[in-house]
């Protein structure tokens, strides 16, 4: 069975702004190790600190694209609120 997580990055950008990366995968872990190492997302390469801030899981593809979509369309404030409903820290 083929879990899909949809997830929000922290990125610290070299002027100490704090921005959101918001993706999907079926790798959490190695497509977080990509963004680090400047393999990932064009948004992410050359950016000083990366952070893994939330992550859901889906069964569907579809579903997980879906999410990505819907969250991406968020403004700053609601994926901030997104991020406080659950606490973790991956780093």
């Amino acid at each position: 069975m083929v879990v899909y997580y949809v997830y929000i990055l922290e990125v610290l950008t070299k002027n100490g702004r704090k921005m959101y990366y918001t993706g999907y995968t079926n790798n959490l872990y190695r497509r977080w190790h990509e963004h680090r190492n400047g393999t990932g997302a064009k948004f992410c390469r050359g950016k000083k600190d990366i952070k893994l801030k939330y992550f859901e899981t889906y069964q569907n593809r579809k579903e997980a694209m879906r999410r990505e979509l819907q969250i991406k369309s968020f403004s700053r404030q609601q994926k901030r609120e997104l991020i406080k409903s659950i606490t973790i820290d991956v780093n």
